[in-house]
């Protein structure tokens, strides 16, 4: 007997909802029926009343590993994120050392494959000065370039023209940027740090990281990418103004120019800051409700493509600092989907669009062999919901190393209850199988 059957479930994939029965053998799909699966599987599943997703695919996470894991780490973040139905993910290359060369992605994908219970891909980091470096890096393989186009850590700011203009008409691969105009910003900073001094109220951060200073990179980055018909994805969208800049006239599958919206910048907006202060300040900014509003209307119209986290922990006693020394980023990951799934309760978004921007997409954006729907012959990351599961969220259920939430006090109406991952049932209601480990995604980006 080997291999799990999951019954009586309602099928969450490609725009449809309906009952029926999945069979998992090995890594793989092996059958989906809305009749009765014959089969002498050693573990079967009654789903009845509960929902079968595709695993989520977050494409931008800091996972903190090397040189910050007291803030998180491989093992922590992405067992966090397979308890929250997160699947696969992509992680960025500013730790430290910043992954600027072919060996240190390397080694960061070593350590993936020995303590990752999610599939991992990371992207290489371009430097001012790296080109040639960055080059080398194989699509087949890699998620992607990661271009910061703004400010960051260590020296992955890439402000040279030259520079940017060397690697959007030579790199043949996804280019995923961080846009914020750093001349802006400083400039802004300045402003209020002489009205303020050092004590600077966190609700000016979207006045510093203002709507002026995304439009201006963003805008960059496009013009870039039209001249040279580069493959471009533009993270954490945070602006209204910024949705002018992409199309949804053309399919997914077709577009050279894709964009992203983070959890936090639909879930909070600068009325927030009063109460959750810096535990909601990340670049970009969480700035107005209705900059929210329009780019929650943009996911729903295909104007912006896929939903994600960019999770990027900190400890406590760091983001409890005052607004110059407070760093920017929070942990969600354990808590996107569930947060997703509360816009459903409110009628904002259904389940079909949830299961398209959290898997289907990503799966589609970055070409990913073989995952990102419920298909059969594909690799068995899934995950059950039940939709009508009260949890609240407190430190006792936190399972991110820096031990601290947003979400901290709320209560979600979802829970995500199983978490299978190529076919292992990985997280079971609170109990995790760690005697297998995620894969390497795998890439088909030769024909794009």
């Amino acid at each position: 007997m080997e291999g799990i059957l999951i019954k009586n479930v309602s099928i969450v994939n490609e725009g449809k909802i309906f009952i029926g029965n999945v069979l998992l053998e090995d890594n793989l799909i092996a059958k989906i029926s809305e009749f009765e699966i014959a089969t002498n599987a050693a573990v079967v599943i009654d789903a009845e009343g509960k929902y079968l997703f595709p695993g989520c695919i977050d494409d931008q996470v800091h996972f903190r590993e090397p040189g910050l894991t007291h803030k998180g780490d491989i093992y922590t973040e992405a067992k966090a994120g397979v308890a929250g139905g997160v699947t696969s993910y992509m992680e960025m290359p500013n730790t430290i050392p910043n992954v600027f060369t072919q060996e240190l992605l390397e080694e960061k994908y070593k350590r993936a494959s020995e303590v990752s219970l999610a599939n991992y891909s990371f992207f290489m980091g371009a430097s001012n000065d790296n080109i040639d470096e960055v080059l080398k890096t194989n699509p087949r393989d890699v998620c992607g370039i990661k271009v910061f186009m703004g400010s960051s850590t260590g020296n992955m700011l890439v402000d040279n023209r030259e520079t940017l203009e060397a690697l959007f008409s030579k790199c043949k691969m996804l280019i995923a940027t961080h846009c914020e105009d750093e001349g802006i910003i400083r400039h802004n900073m300045e402003v209020f740090k002489e009205k303020y001094g050092d004590n600077v109220p966190m609700e000016c951060h979207p006045l510093i990281r203002s709507e002026e200073a995304c439009f201006k990179s963003s805008s960059l980055a496009v013009e870039l990418a039209k001249k040279h018909n580069s493959r471009l994805h533009i993270l954490h969208i945070s602006t209204a103004k910024e949705l002018a800049l992409f199309d949804n006239k053309i399919p997914l599958k077709q577009k050279r120019i894709t964009a992203e919206a983070c959890i936090h910048h639909l879930w909070f907006s600068d009325a927030d800051y009063k109460t959750k202060g810096s535990l909601i300040k990340w670049n970009p900014a969480v700035k107005k409700a209705s900059d929210g509003d329009a780019i929650f209307q943009a996911v729903l119209d295909n104007k912006i493509d896929v939903i994600a986290t960019d999770h990027a922990p900190h400890t406590l006693e760091e983001k409890q600092q005052s607004y110059f020394k407070a760093p920017s980023g929070g942990p969600l990951i354990q808590h996107s989907l569930t947060a997703m799934l509360e816009f459903f309760h409110t009628g904002k978004i259904t389940l079909e669009k949830i299961a398209e921007k959290m898997a289907h997409a990503p799966a589609d954006c970055f070409q990913i062999e073989k995952r990102g729907y419920v298909r059969e012959g594909y690799f068995a990351d899934l995950v059950l919901v039940d939709l009508n599961s009260p949890w609240t969220v407190d430190k006792s259920n936190l399972l991110y190393k820096c031990k601290w939430s947003p979400f901290e006090g709320f209560t979600f109406h979802s829970k995500v209850t199983h978490t299978f991952v190529n076919g292992n049932l990985v997280y079971d209601s609170g109990k995790f199988d760690e005697s297998r480990k995620g894969m390497r995604l795998t890439f088909n980006k030769l024909a794009r």
